[in-house]
């Protein structure tokens, strides 16, 4: 038997958002832009697990000067679909922050909690600089007030999946963003 894939056997879940090349000519112009801000101090990249890794590795890439990466691991959501308010960390960062320019990376900006939190903790650390790169922003979800540095798209109040984002630890290795729909995203 021939597997379909995860894209055929999860269609009637999934709408299409965003086509990989939209999120490849974005990150390059997202690349470009911070490039430009930095040059030629080089920047750590802080990626938010799991979510964040895969367009952590693509704005890596698409940066023209120096840049590391570190991750850190956070969560404030359980099994559904929606925040339970309560952000923890899970996995700390390996290296010092201390006097770095640091870009927190994350796949998507909701309710502002995780980003917050993430960034009260950064700064004790006394980064050189300390901004933030989001792949999607969701503002209308907002819980506390929170405006990202660098942002990719902005998004009506669905939940998304694709290009690292998941649902159930599903759909992470999808190149573009879907909506989730159908009764998953009512979970």
């Amino acid at each position: 038997m021939v597997s379909t894939g995860p894209e055929e056997t999860a269609a009637s879940e999934l709408e299409p958002l965003l086509t990989a090349q939209q999120i490849a000519v974005r990150v390059a112009e997202m690349g470009v832009r911070i490039s430009a801000d930095y040059e030629p101090e080089p920047v750590l990249l802080v990626g938010v697990l799991k979510g964040a890794a895969i367009f952590l590795a693509d704005l890596a890439r698409s940066l023209h000067l120096e840049a590391s990466y570190d991750f850190l691991a956070a969560s404030s959501y359980g099994q559904g679909t929606r925040s339970s308010g309560v952000v923890r960390l899970i996995k700390d960062l390996s290296e010092d922050i201390s006097s770095r320019h640091v870009i927190v990376v994350e796949d998507i900006l909701d309710t502002g909690l995780t980003l917050n939190y993430l960034c009260r903790l950064l700064r004790e650390r006394h980064p050189k600089s300390l901004r933030t790169a989001v792949l999607l922003d969701k503002p209308s979800r907002r819980q506390v007030p929170f405006k990202a540095d660098y942002v990719g798209f902005t998004i009506p109040d669905e939940f998304v999946v694709g290009y690292g984002l998941d649902f159930q630890e599903r759909y992470r290795n999808l190149p573009g963003v879907y909506r989730l729909g159908g009764s998953i995203a009512k979970v």
